[in-house]
């Protein structure tokens, strides 16, 4: 890595043992993928009242050539991000599968009409930094904000065709590494350009 590991805590105190945790999963990425130029990591803790207790969001930012990837880690329903070790681990399994996406993709291993799921985008929430994609099949599938491409959430309308990856989240199937493709990525490219 060519910039050092950032690691912050929000809401929370420093814990060794998390810090440790992410050094390793780091370490690991970079076997995976050797380009990486640089990891932040920020931990949080989310104040969901005494009786329920703290839950952890983790996000992770990992620069590499060309491009920023974004795992934001929300612990929605599910109690397992109660311990931020959890959270941390989780964050990095689905930054291992946008690293590993990245990287077939690259080589020419993916062929997006056939392995990546196409879909149009139905609801947009643009205020909570969310939305739908209704897939193939007929069913809607959540997104985030920070699942979406080069920044292009705020490019994106209603009825847009998105390619996607599905991956178990916590309250089920979500998109992630959500791409705008189609004639309005190819108008969006020409905007950018000019």
């Amino acid at each position: 890595m060519l910039i050092p590991l950032q690691i912050t805590f929000h809401g929370t105190r420093t814990s060794p043992s998390v810090e440790e945790k992410i050094r390793k999963a780091t370490e690991k990425l970079e076997q995976f993928y050797d380009r990486i130029i640089s990891v932040r990591a920020a931990v949080s803790a989310i104040q969901h009242g005494q009786l329920s207790g703290d839950q952890y969001r983790v996000r992770l930012d990992v620069s590499i050539p060309g491009k920023e990837l974004v795992v934001n880690r929300e612990p929605g329903d599910s109690t397992t991000h109660r311990d931020p070790l959890v959270a941390v681990r989780d964050a990095f399994k689905a930054m291992e599968r946008m690293l590993r996406s990245y990287s077939e993709e690259r080589r020419g291993g993916v062929k997006h009409d056939i392995a990546s799921p196409h879909g149009r985008v139905v609801r947009l929430f643009m205020d909570a930094g969310y939305g739908f994609i209704e897939t193939p099949d007929g069913h809607e599938t959540y997104f985030h904000e920070n699942s979406v491409l080069n920044e292009a959430f705020k490019r994106l309308k209603v009825g847009m065709e998105v390619r996607y990856v599905e991956e178990e989240g916590d309250k089920g199937p979500q998109a992630s590494t959500v791409e705008i493709v189609g004639a309005e990525a190819r108008h969006d490219e020409r905007t950018h350009l000019l």
